[in-house]
């Protein structure tokens, strides 16, 4: 059928569903009668998805969360199968979310389907023993960092670079329209506030992260905090993780609006992740922490390759990014480390200096790419095997 597409997809993520809507928008140019079926958020959902489940079922982070959610993903992961062997799409898109991903995406290319895989997992720096898996899931790795191409292609995986969606999303968004939007007073200064999407990250971070607000807010009553929720989940997972009595008085909180709260800010403080990347695209001042269990941080440190936790520090010639691990991740080195990017000028413009690149290096209209790249695997596939 013209200008017909059906696509499978899962998005297990937050940040993995905002990257899917952007790409079903720019798939829908290309192919009018898309249709999409599999897993996602908000995003995916208010383009048409049909989902087979909630996002926050599968999400995780740490050996706490695989444990809790382990037996319902791994039938659900069945599930999915069995339903894209009924009525196969035309192509499969997994985006992020590897452990669950990779083995549904091997098991889909086995049945004929064509894959591919957006958002690279972390093997240049941890668990490098996954690109043999790699390798046999996928057709095609749609990766958004430069350098990530040729690691795989050096491994004989089919790779392309498409550049990173944020970078084009937010070419528009500056401080000052920002700081109209949220009504942010002149002169005022702003420290934005970004716990996480994940609920075992929230339930580790959103603790400290008060803590090191009220800190803050002790040495200069005049900061005002911006702390956007990205769902009505996240919202209620941080307020169960600090109390719903905790003493916030100089916090504004905001249901999304994440990038325009980046935007508007003198610093942040973040989880590392996501939030980093987009603060790193908004030109944005920052301060990195990552907590998990003991567990999973100590299987981290021994599968780990590389210093740094934080995308931007990869990104950058020098890494500035100041990043905060578990016991560190405390609010005397986070309140000290947001004060001195508040209140040492050159400390500030260094890292300004630093993160000014990145943007430029990513922006290369990625959603228009992958759209293309599906299609040309898509129709290339279906000629191969005479469908």
């Amino acid at each position: 059928m013209e200008g017909a597409l059906r696509l499978g997809v899962v998005a297990a993520e937050t940040s993995g569903d905002k990257l899917g809507g952007g790409v079903v928008r720019a798939l829908r140019n290309r192919y009018p009668k898309l249709t999409i079926r599999g897993i996602g958020g908000p995003e995916l959902a208010s383009e048409g998805l049909e989902s087979l489940c909630d996002i926050h079922d599968l999400s995780v982070m740490g050996l706490e969360d695989i444990v809790r959610k382990l037996p319902r993903a791994l039938l659900l992961r069945r599930r999915l199968f069995q339903d894209f062997l009924k009525d196969p799409p035309d192509v499969f898109l997994g985006i992020d979310s590897p452990d669950f991903n990779l083995t549904l995406e091997s098991w889909l290319r086995g049945a004929g389907i064509p894959v591919a895989h957006l958002v690279s997992p972390t093997v240049w720096a941890w668990r490098g023993y996954r690109v043999r898996k790699i390798r046999r899931a996928v057709d095609r790795m749609l990766v958004l960092f430069p350098f990530e191409e040729a690691f795989y292609r050096e491994r004989g995986v089919p790779a392309t670079f498409v550049g990173h969606p944020a970078a084009d999303e937010v070419a528009d968004l500056n401080r000052a329209n920002a700081r109209r939007c949220l009504v942010v007073a002149p002169g005022k200064r702003v420290v934005s506030i970004l716990p996480g999407s994940r609920v075992s990250e929230i339930k580790h971070l959103a603790p400290v992260f008060t803590q090191t607000i009220n800190k803050l807010a002790l040495t200069d009553p005049d900061l005002e905090f911006l702390l956007p929720f990205a769902s009505a989940k996240v919202r209620e997972t941080f307020f169960e993780a600090v109390g719903e009595s905790a003493s916030l008085p100089q916090v504004r909180f905001l249901d999304g609006q994440a990038r325009t709260a980046l935007a508007a800010r003198d610093a942040a403080l973040l989880a590392s992740g996501t939030a980093a990347l987009e603060a790193a695209l908004l030109g944005c001042p920052m301060v990195v922490a990552y907590r998990v269990s003991a567990a999973s941080f100590w299987l981290a440190r021994m599968l780990a390759t590389t210093r740094y936790v934080s995308m931007p520090n990869h990104l950058m010639p020098t890494p500035l990014v100041p990043e905060f691990l578990q016991d560190q991740a405390d609010q005397s080195n986070l309140s000290g480390a947001i004060a001195r990017l508040l209140n040492a000028p050159d400390h500030r413009n260094e890292m300004l200096q630093g993160l000014s690149g990145i943007r430029d290096s990513l922006q290369r209209d990625a959603n228009y790419n992958i759209a293309r790249l599906l299609g040309e695997l898509t129709f290339g596939c279906l000629e191969l095997m005479g469908r």
